[in-house]
């Protein structure tokens, strides 16, 4: 792919309508174009991004044993009206009408559906638990929308659900998805905190949101150093094991502004370990047991009685993600962006120097490409005029990991190498591809 074909619509100075680097840097780059307040297009170096993203939190969700469905956007009122949540909701919902006259809305979660779903198709305990998921568009019309894709009124979001026929069943599949958050947020090379949390509009008595540490974050956050020790790595996937691992986070102080007790924290965490910051939410799950099961009567057959299940959701803000790692990895001092190498748009960017009258570093370009793209490493050529330096500026910004430059450095069969924000070194192909390859791996 030759930079100059690619629709990356770089702007040369930080938009001034925007406030935080996410925002700023998303425009500048040209992942996303404004639509209207609150709603972006994704153009493809942003699409890119969230898509990796979006691929990888569906690995984790599989491999807890979660099935994934498609629910539509729009919604009939019928079963929010069921639930009782349909006026009590707020303006947040967009509320429309279709030709017919029916009230409809465009679906900001989907408790209601999932559960009208369910109980049509499941009807006795031996089909339990249920665990489903889906990645959908979401509205929620936000009085103020602002900071970007971090507050907007249409993102892209997985939200899963559980079916459980008791308590402690709906716990067992509760934590699983704890762990495959922890593994989600890993993978994205984000240290996520798990922390108690109000349930909201959602409901329920048991709720912890999933945190990472950023100035512009809009939560308080208040914790234990020690937290960041906690190992996961060998929870097994049973109850035991994954009731363990949640025991051990929950054994430190850790909770939002809305559960913070000064107290409370003072007494449980010494001051060398005391963390008071900001912090971004980038995931949610709940556990509210038979609060929407039982007003739209999903129940199974258990011993010749009816049961109403227990039930739990579990949100990931996918496309909040992606300004969420910037806002984790961008040095906007430098001006320079890092994304994760699972996520990057690109594993390297392909630098030559090119001068009207000598086209042989595009050659050469052209080929390390092929070697490249035949060791699985995607690559972008840099076909322009612009000088070396511009283009390192340009790709600095745009965050890709790894830069092969074609220059005056370059000798022979070695090629000056560099990992954005480190030193550069001169290798040969062969290494390069040894090096990147072991990289994705990790």
């Amino acid at each position: 792919m030759y930079f100059s074909k690619s629709f990356i619509p770089i702007l040369k100075n930080n938009p001034t309508e925007a406030k935080i680097k996410s925002h700023q840097l998303m425009l500048r780059v040209g992942m996303i174009k404004q639509s209207s307040a609150g709603i972006y297009s994704w153009l493809p170096l942003g699409f890119k991004v969230m898509k990796k993203i979006e691929q990888i939190v569906r690995d984790e969700q599989d491999r807890v044993g979660v099935q994934e469905i498609l629910m539509p956007t729009i919604q009939s009122s019928k079963i929010w009206k069921e639930s009782g949540r349909y006026d009590d909701y707020g303006e947040e919902m967009l509320r429309i009408k279709d030709r017919q006259n029916r009230e409809m809305l465009y679906g900001p979660t989907n408790e209601e559906l999932i559960t009208e779903i369910f109980r049509s198709s499941i009807k006795s305990y031996k089909s339990l638990p249920q665990l489903l998921y889906h990645i959908q568009w979401k509205f929620r019309d936000e009085l103020r929308p602002r900071f970007g894709i971090m507050r907007c009124r249409e993102f892209y979001m997985k939200d899963a659900y559980s079916f459980d026929l008791t308590d402690e069943d709906a716990f067992f599949s509760y934590n699983k998805f704890f762990l495959s958050y922890l593994r989600t947020f890993k993978r994205l090379n984000l240290s996520a905190i798990p922390m108690a949390a109000d349930t909201g509009p959602i409901g329920g008595n048991l709720s912890h949101e999933f945190i990472i540490l950023a100035d512009t974050g809009e939560s308080k956050i208040y914790t234990d150093k020690k937290i960041f020790d906690v190992d996961y790595s060998s929870t097994a996937l049973e109850k035991s094991s994954l009731q363990k691992l949640r025991d051990n986070y929950e054994n430190y102080y850790s909770v939002t502004d809305e559960k913070f007790n000064k107290d409370e924290f003072e007494k449980k965490v010494l001051r060398e370990y005391r963390v008071k910051t900001k912090g971004i939410e980038v995931g949610h799950i709940f556990y509210f047991g038979d609060k929407y099961s039982k007003p739209m009567n999903a129940s199974v057959d258990f011993n010749g009685k009816k049961e109403f299940v227990k039930m739990g959701s579990y949100g990931i803000g996918v496309s909040r993600l992606v300004g969420a790692i910037i806002e984790a990895k961008y040095d906007d001092k430098n001006e320079i962006m890092k994304w994760p190498l699972s996520v990057s748009p690109y594993d390297c960017a392909i630098i030559p120097m090119i001068s009207k009258n000598d086209s042989s570093n595009l050659e050469k370009s052209n080929k390390i490409f092929d070697q490249l793209k035949s060791n699985n490493i995607d690559a972008i050529i840099d076909d322009t005029d612009e000088n070396i330096s511009g283009k390192i500026k340009k790709f600095n910004l745009i965050g890709i990991p790894y830069q092969l430059i074609i220059g005056r450095k370059s000798e022979g069969d070695n090629f000056e190498f560099k990992e954005i924000g480190k030193e550069s070194q001169n290798l040969k192909i062969e290494e390069i591809v040894s090096k990147i390859n072991k990289a994705k791996s990790n």
